[in-house]
């Protein structure tokens, strides 16, 4: 095993290190504040390409691996889990998908302009009565001709209100259970089509957020990604891109907190001494530290395994169990340390703490991710299909 990166890895992390603190630091607070989502700041990105990180370049991307985009992910949300969130939605559940399932029609027109920006996405998969049970799809699709008609709700979409073209997901037949699901490219433009955003969120409300109404929203037939009635299969394959990279996202919401309590512990002052030297506040810093490299190696090998393109939905879900779970304990731990200073928005723990929360509730929440892993090492169904070896063999794959 090497665990050492690259120099292209490096120069990647430290790339995007020095524009997350240059570009969006600065104004994280503020937009989180006002519960804006930064134009500004969205064009930045696209000018540097990083929403192509992992697609091919000849599809305008820039050609990195899972490893380059893990840390650009982290990097990122290291100062904003808002601005996390475009990468997750844009790269890991949009672009993605529609390099895997697409034609090549649909991914010599799309993935270019996702890439710049010129495009944007979001995916529409969960609805009122879909979250967890994402098989109990309403959103119905019915062919008329050489085009579908789409009716239905979507809710908690990120980016659905300023998304230029949605992924959703729509049965064809609800008797058919799972496998009436199919997915199509949607332009939001169309008519019938309009989405709503959701105020006064917990967290990430520099992002935005939406519910989606499509009323007999006309889709040409061209435009289904994947087969018909094999949306499910992508919806899934979609979720594994998107935990990879809310467990990336995760441990650079532990790193800030990280770098946020050890500046503050050795400035701020008690009975004397910098509370860093207390051992109580080395101790939360300490469990904060452990759980930051431990989550970090656990995305890495999710990496390590998509390079490879080996199927990893049990070591995917293990690392965004792990790392969302992790996020919320630095949070936590963080706004402890700095006591009465933490619970206002002076400083950014306060953010970090709120942001957190997401992390185990959606790409599948925390109990989902917790019935993927025990099913497997129980043998009741394995995530990444058929095992040959004991249950237990495939949690110690590493990089």
């Amino acid at each position: 095993m090497d665990f050492d990166l690259s120099s292209e890895q490096k120069a990647i992390r430290k790339h995007v290190r020095e524009f997350a603190e240059r570009e969006i630091a600065p104004v994280a607070a503020k937009n989180d504040r006002e519960c804006k989502f930064d134009w500004d700041v969205a064009k930045k990105i696209f000018a540097q390409g990083f929403l192509g990180c992992p697609i091919p370049e000849r599809y305008g991307g820039l050609g990195q691996d899972y490893i380059s985009y893990g840390l650009m992910t982290e990097e990122i949300n290291r100062v904003c889990s808002s601005t996390r969130t475009l990468f997750s939605v844009q790269t890991s559940l949009v672009a993605l998908t529609i390099l895997r399932w697409g034609t090549e029609e649909q991914k010599a027109y799309y993935l270019p302009k996702l890439c710049n920006g010129e495009i944007i996405g979001c995916y529409g998969l969960t609805e009122p009565e879909a979250g967890s049970d994402a098989a109990n799809q309403q959103t119905r699709a019915k062919q008329n001709g050489d085009h579908y008609l789409l009716s239905g709700q979507k809710t908690w979409i990120s980016c659905g209100s300023i998304a230029t073209h949605a992924l959703v997901f729509a049965t064809i037949d609800p008797a058919l259970g799972h496998k009436g699901i199919t997915c199509f490219i949607v332009d939001t433009k169309s008519s019938g089509f309009k989405a709503q955003p959701i105020k006064g969120k917990l967290g990430l409300r520099a992002s935005d957020t939406s519910s989606l109404f499509l009323d007999s929203v006309k889709v040409p037939a061209a435009n289904v990604l994947g087969d018909v009635g094999g949306g499910f299969k992508v919806a899934m394959s979609a979720l594994d891109n998107g935990r990879f990279s809310v467990a990336a996202g995760a441990v650079g919401l532990v790193q800030g907190c990280i770098d946020a309590c050890t500046k503050y512990a050795m400035q701020r002052q008690t009975f004397g001494k910098p509370i860093g030297e207390h051992q109580q506040v080395q101790a939360m810093i300490a469990d904060m530290v452990a759980d930051c490299e431990a989550g970090r190696l656990l995305y890495l090998r999710a990496a390590h395994l998509k390079n490879k393109d080996i199927r990893n939905t049990l070591e995917t879900s293990i690392a965004k169990f792990f790392c969302g779970e992790a996020a919320n304990r630095a949070g936590h731990n963080a706004v402890q340390i700095f006591g009465g200073y933490g619970y206002s928005d002076e400083y950014p723990v306060e953010r970090y703490f709120r942001d957190a929360k997401v992390l185990n509730i959606y790409e599948g929440t925390r109990e989902i991710q917790r019935i993927i892993i025990a099913q497997d090492v129980l043998g009741i169904r394995y995530a990444n299909g058929k095992q040959t070896g004991r249950p237990t063999e495939l949690a110690t794959v590493g990089p």
